[in-house]
């Protein structure tokens, strides 16, 4: 069996304005460390990242604690938003037609695509391992969905405030089996409303 742990990140500081950039605020640095202390006992063999700064800092140290460094694969980033991508109205009419999008921004199931490619992939290189997956909210929803097509706009709203949020994905080759959540820390979503 591999098992594959994503770990949406900690409370980053939502009025830094550059997305990729976006850093974790000091409660979030503090509770990035409560995952180090969930993966202690576990024998984890790699870990994957968005390069995006909050899901690095969220499972970088963890990694050091384990003597491994985070690979980043560009595939595993956030959506790529458009004008007005935060907001209920456009939660529920992205999750209502995946293949809808802003000018300028991705459609779930174009991040829904990629996010798979990587999963995919590291599902081949890592067969029987353990394996932590640093995502983010709305790329771990896509994932989510495409193993359980029922996941939508409500499950997504939430596991929206949890920062961090930590899920166990089992498979048996690319076949998933079951699924876990592990640790969630609920914080406030700024663009929710």
């Amino acid at each position: 069996m591999t098992s594959l742990y994503f770990v949406r990140h900690a409370q980053p500081d939502h009025d830094f304005k550059d997305d990729r950039n976006r850093p974790l605020t000091d409660e979030g640095i503090s509770d990035a460390l409560k995952i180090g202390e969930l993966f202690n006992a576990i024998h984890i063999r790699a870990f994957y990242s968005s390069p995006y700064r909050r899901s690095l800092e969220t499972v970088k140290g963890s990694a050091a604690l384990k003597g491994l460094t985070v690979n980043t694969d560009e595939r595993l980033r956030e959506r790529q938003s458009g004008p007005h991508g935060n907001n209920m109205e456009m939660f529920r009419k992205r999750w209502a037609d995946m293949d809808f999008h802003e000018e300028n921004g991705e459609s779930l199931r174009m991040v829904q695509k990629r996010n798979i490619g990587a999963v995919n992939e590291i599902l081949n290189k890592h067969k029987g391992e353990k394996v932590v997956i640093g995502t983010h909210g709305t790329a771990l929803s896509t994932i989510l969905n495409y193993y359980n097509p029922a996941f939508g706009c409500d499950e997504f709203l939430e596991i929206i405030d949890l920062m961090p949020y930590v899920i166990r994905l089992d498979f048996d080759g690319e076949y998933y089996t079951g699924r876990e959540e592990l640790l969630k820390i609920r914080k406030v979503f700024k663009g929710k409303k």
